[in-house]
């Protein structure tokens, strides 16, 4: 600590011999500090290292459950040459009963690495190289946490989800089909894929309600028969020890599925005459769309993608661009962009709001107690000091920014205010208690004093840090490890130019702040030269 505090005292005399230009280069600093910031990436969370990876297939809707397990197998039998993978375990559709319904023609695949196994996107890019020999099966690959996260956020199993809104489901599917193509196209962006849907053969039954007129015979009725007759209604239940079964009424699976026994059946009319359905109504197999779907009462559909080797923010920004610039949307069609995108925005907001909150506080917390402006200035000139350290030090790790890193700028604004307090508080006390007056000595003074308490309170804080910043990979660390890379990476700035900076503009405004200051205190001014 003397050898410290003699190179101290060296760097100290220079500052002082020297403030503005002490001052301007912190200031340049600062500056370039914060227009790096708007080249970093963004994401919504940093990515996960779960150790294991989610598969969703995706088939045309009305494979088999039989077709559906072949592809199945296939699919993991493709995914077992990859030298990482430990085992597959699949499930193929879900059952009606289940929270998730999943129709036959989905499968999941979950994937469990090996100990020691190559970093994550290595093996995602074998994984994926493998899964393309599947023509006409969508393939979404992600992580078991992660897909859950994307699906609470937008619904989808994706972390972008491309929302297209219209009224004409044709016209939707063709826009879908235009907007995957020009995603396709954005460096990053994989496993993209429409929303599942195609044309299946539907049972259509209009009535005409003029003949129902001549007969007597309201639709509701007919309407009613129809669906007891072909969907079934319960009518009572059977008890078999303590088991429940529920008693189905409805026609046998060969009249419901013969077009010219459904044109036949008998509708009872008031008369009590039995009136064929075909002299009441039009029967006939027309093709429908097997799923509508709808957001906010409006038609939609939607079209997913993951994004690998590059960041979140950036990625979307240029599939927006790409594809407001080449997918032409007509009158009513309109497009959004959800999942963790959408997330990581609002996040952003709501945490850049919130720091303006955390920064006001701080600034009363400190007015409070020193009654002057200036002197909570110096203080929280450590802020923008840490900014320095904080972006160079996500910078060195990668450059990209979260909401982990956005939540570690905003716990760093009070450990940085910590250095400037015990420093410009001491100068108080030596003035106040030790008869010392507003001089460079008194600064020289309180400075080195104080170096012992400043270093020893940064490197608590920064040595409980290290070891959540050594290796961003291990899994459970991955939220961790940005915030304690920011914090970390502030204290160094914020501690090595608190030692300089701070006497140097004390040196050049502090006089007249400590005249406000005692003046506030003892209500007259105070002769502190």
């Amino acid at each position: 600590m003397r050898w410290l505090k003699k190179q101290d005292e060296r760097v100290l005399n220079a500052a002082l011999d020297n403030p503005r230009p002490v001052v301007l280069a912190a200031g340049a600093m600062i500056v370039a500090a914060i227009a790096i910031v708007p080249f970093f990436g963004t994401e919504f969370l940093p990515p996960f290292n779960e150790g294991s990876f989610t598969v969703n297939l995706s088939s045309p809707p009305g494979t088999s459950l039989e077709e559906s397990d072949k592809i199945g197998l296939v699919a993991e039998k493709l995914i077992m040459k990859v030298p990482d993978v430990a085992y597959a375990s699949r499930r193929t559709g879900r059952a009606e009963l289940d929270e998730h319904v999943e129709p036959p023609s989905n499968s999941e695949i979950e994937i469990e690495l090996k100990p020691g196994a190559r970093p994550r996107d290595a093996v995602l890019v074998d994984i994926r190289s493998e899964l393309t020999a599947l023509a006409g099966t969508s393939v979404n690959i992600g992580q078991p946490i992660s897909h859950r996260l994307d699906h609470l956020l937008s619904g989808v199993r994706a972390q972008v989800a491309v929302k297209i809104f219209g009224n004409d489901l044709t016209e939707l599917r063709r826009k879908a089909e235009e907007a995957a193509t020009v995603m396709r196209s954005v460096p990053g962006v994989v496993d993209v894929q429409v929303e599942r849907q195609t044309m299946i053969p539907q049972l259509q039954i209009r009535v005409n309600r003029e003949a129902l007129k001549r007969y007597g015979i309201q639709a509701g009725k007919v309407s009613g028969d129809l669906e007891i007759f072909f969907n079934g209604k319960v009518v009572s239940q059977m008890v078999q020890g303590q088991q429940y079964f529920d008693i189905l009424l409805r026609t046998t699976q060969e009249e419901r599925t013969n077009l010219d026994n459904i044109r036949n059946t008998l509708i009872d009319a008031p008369d009590g005459s039995m009136i064929p359905l075909h002299q009441i109504a039009k029967i006939e197999y027309n093709p429908g769309i097997n799923a509508i779907y709808h957001e906010n009462t409006q038609r939609r559909i939607v079209v997913s993608a993951n994004v690998q080797g590059r960041d979140l923010g950036s990625t979307v920004q240029e599939m927006q661009t790409a594809v407001k610039a080449q997918v032409e949307m007509p009158q009513g069609y309109f497009v959004t962009y959800g999942g963790q995108f959408e997330s990581q925005q609002q996040a952003t907001r709501l945490i850049g709001l919130l720091s303006i909150f955390a920064l006001l506080g701080i600034f009363l917390a400190l007015y409070h107690h020193f009654r002057s402006t200036l002197i909570v200035a110096q203080i929280m000139l450590n802020i923008p000091l840490a900014l320095i350290g904080s972006v160079l030090a996500v910078l060195w790790t990668g450059g990209t920014f979260s909401v982990a890193t956005l939540v570690g700028f905003i716990t760093l604004t009070g450990i940085a205010s910590r250095n400037g307090i015990m420093m410009i508080s001491h100068y108080i006390h030596l003035m106040e208690e030790e008869g010392e007056k507003f001089s460079r000595q008194m600064i020289v003074r309180g400075s080195l004093e104080r170096l012992v308490p400043v270093l020893m309170t940064a490197l608590t804080a920064g040595l409980a840090l290290v070891p959540l910043t050594l290796d961003a990979q291990a899994s459970g660390k991955e939220i961790l490890h940005p915030v304690a890379v920011v914090i970390l990476g502030g204290l160094i700035s914020s501690t090595l130019l608190d030692i300089v900076v701070t006497p140097a503009v004390f040196w050049l405004i502090g006089e007249r702040a400590l005249k406000g200051y005692f003046a506030g205190k003892t209500g007259k001014l105070t002769d502190i030269s």
